[in-house]
């Protein structure tokens, strides 16, 4: 049974959500306040956590990039408010996912599984997953070390969510070559780029922003139109 911390101050939706995902094995402790949110997922330590962003004490974007720096598991964003830039805002924030609450049950089920497949995947990435190498790759001063995942750029430490090191860890193994978006869905997420999606796009721009490439004329992970995105492995010599 996987455990969900949902953060919720709507006592009526927080009952009906837990009580639907309480049918299909899924154990959900919902946390009414927003600044208790991190504490409690802390302490509980779930295997997702799920917010809404309308919170009292703290509200969900500050609480999704807080808790991202402490801990490492699936943020889900369910919430009313039907806004591109709060999705991408989201996305930028580190959260794994942003769900509007008139979702259909069933489809929030699947893709909250979707996640926690997602995520128990990652972790057995040493063993299991195509981040084979032992050893660190090393372009210039960036160093990429798949066993500690560890991105190093210079002497900085730079901190990056497990689905962004996921991300760069595809680009830097496939250096020199054009990645296109649906590529990189499938290998990432196991879906196919719609068309619509912007999640990579939003994370090739966290990560640029991350390893101090330009936000206007990219180098080091350069944009190739129409086609997609290429790791430049010449570009991280200073």
């Amino acid at each position: 049974m996987n455990k969900i911390v949902f953060v919720e101050d709507d006592p009526d939706v927080g009952a009906l959500i837990a009580a639907y995902l309480g049918k299909h094995d899924m154990d959900v402790i919902v946390e009414a306040r927003g600044d208790r949110a991190e504490e409690r997922v802390l302490q509980e330590a779930p295997d997702l956590v799920l917010l809404d962003i309308m919170l009292p004490g703290k509200d969900g974007m500050t609480i999704c990039r807080d808790l991202r720096s402490q801990w490492q598991g699936p943020i889900v964003l369910l919430t009313s408010l039907d806004s591109d830039m709060n999705h991408i805002l989201s996305l930028e924030m580190g959260a794994s996912d942003y769900i509007l609450k008139t979702t259909p049950p069933a489809v929030l089920l699947a893709r909250l599984r979707l996640h926690l497949r997602q995520h128990v995947s990652t972790s057995a990435a040493p063993a299991t997953s195509g981040l084979t190498p032992h050893k660190a790759i090393r372009f210039g001063t960036l160093s990429i070390d798949p066993v500690n995942r560890q991105v190093l750029l210079g002497r900085e430490d730079i901190a990056l969510s497990t689905a962004d090191f996921d991300l760069l860890w595809e680009l830097a193994t496939h250096a020199g070559q054009i990645m296109d978006r649906d590529a990189l869905l499938k290998n990432l997420r196991g879906v196919s780029y719609d068309g619509m999606d912007r999640s990579v796009d939003v994370a090739i721009s966290r990560l640029r922003k991350k390893l101090q490439d330009s936000a206007t004329e990219p180098y080091r992970i350069k944009t190739v139109r129409n086609k997609g995105y290429l790791f430049a492995p010449h570009a991280w010599e200073n």
